[in-house]
């Protein structure tokens, strides 16, 4: 009995050309994509989507992330949309109730809701909690935006309309978009990268300007003598650039700059 022997290249063509000859009989689609031939895959969406499998991957997954991105910028247009005009205060959530910051955030907080402004903060403790409450005690709208962190202890109990988000660059989307105007009490890099963020949208102009204030010159001295000299004298700031901010030690003033700017944009 021979042995059996292999096609050759030329025969395993010739077998392939053969089969090409005829049309492919079924058709498979998948939403605008035609399949045919081999191409048909064994599965189907609908079948994979009520399948009882355990296999959760997919919820790490970026496209599943972009959803999750999505909703959350939904959500927080959603939320805020009929806000109003507003002002968002940054500070530390380490500032305890009985340093001065706190009960000048609080001030500043209440003073800004007594003209009908909302007050928007990260809505946790420290310098947030104090400023929430601020505008809680007056009967304005006291806003926290918070953000999912392994020891954050979540939204203080001072917040009448409070989101919290999983990604920093959603949130601080919303702190800019309803935002007209920023004080930034003492506080440390989270305090710093919001800060930061803003001054970098206004200087390139890719939102109205808006002002920023800085409360407690002290704190913030050292940081911006080094900017106005070495950043500036090295030439990575223009001569304008530290006109963007204004430092104060006043409360009244900084709620009195902040609210002017309210005020023009509602004229």
């Amino acid at each position: 009995m021979s042995e059996a022997t292999e096609p050759t290249r030329q025969e395993q063509a010739a077998a392939g050309e053969n089969r090409l000859e005829q049309p492919f009989e079924q058709t498979y689609r998948r939403g605008p994509v035609i399949m045919r031939g081999p191409m048909i895959p064994s599965d189907n969406s609908n079948t994979n989507l009520l399948s009882a499998d355990q296999d959760t991957d997919w919820l790490h997954m970026d496209p599943w992330r972009v959803l999750r991105i999505q909703a959350e910028f939904v959500d927080g247009f959603g939320a805020l949309a009929e806000l109003g005009p507003a002002v968002s205060i940054f500070g530390s959530a380490r500032t305890k109730s009985d340093d001065p910051a706190y009960e000048s955030a609080r001030r500043m907080g209440h003073d800004i809701a007594q003209q009908g402004i909302a007050v928007i903060t990260g809505g946790g403790p420290g310098v947030m909690e104090a400023a929430n409450r601020g505008a809680a005690e007056a009967g304005g709208k006291s806003v926290g935006l918070g953000i999912e962190l392994p020891h954050e202890q979540g939204i203080n109990q001072w917040v009448n309309l409070g989101m919290s988000f999983r990604y920093f660059f959603v949130r601080k989307t919303m702190f800019v978009k309803y935002s007209s105007g920023v004080i930034v009490c003492p506080g440390g890099f989270g305090t710093m990268d919001e800060m930061f963020e803003l001054l970098t949208l206004v200087q390139t102009h890719k939102v109205t300007r808006m002002p920023i204030v800085l409360f407690d010159k002290a704190y913030w001295d050292g940081l911006f003598d080094w900017i106005s000299s070495t950043v500036h004298d090295r030439g990575m700031i223009s001569d304008l650039d530290p006109s963007l901010l204004v430092r104060t030690d006043d409360p009244e003033e900084a709620v009195r700059v902040v609210v002017k700017n309210c005020q023009q944009q509602e004229q």
